[in-house]
């Protein structure tokens, strides 16, 4: 089973920053997407940025060249590093992470942290 523990959330004016992290326990195949998505009150959880094991990455439109997601050495922590803030980033964010076991595709999710950023 995996865990994943997301922190770094918090209060912010717009136009700064802030960094997310989230660490992953547990068994995990080495093929894996390490994601952050986002749901801001009364709105569907949306894909933020995306990070594949081989090192490729994808953000949405809204967040390039803001926000960057990256990994540690252990591939087993994903940060977003969150800059430029606005109001319309508040959000709960949630660290995703997808891969493959002998039952097939699996999908597991962080508590989420709550990014609130202030005009």
């Amino acid at each position: 089973q995996v865990q994943l523990v997301e922190s770094g959330g918090g209060l912010v004016q717009a136009g700064g920053s802030l960094r997310l992290s989230c660490v992953a326990s547990g068994s995990i195949s080495e093929g894996n997407i390490m994601s952050w998505y986002r749901q801001a009150p009364g709105k569907e959880r949306d894909l933020v940025a995306a990070s594949v094991s081989g090192g490729t990455t994808n953000y949405a439109d809204s967040v390039k060249g803001r926000f960057t997601i990256a990994r540690d050495s252990t591939r087993r922590t994903v940060y977003l590093q969150m800059n430029s803030l606005k109001p319309e980033d508040t959000a709960v964010y949630y660290c995703n992470l997808v891969d493959a076991t002998t039952r097939g595709r699996r999908e597991s999710w962080g508590q989420g942290t709550q990014v609130t950023v202030s005009s």
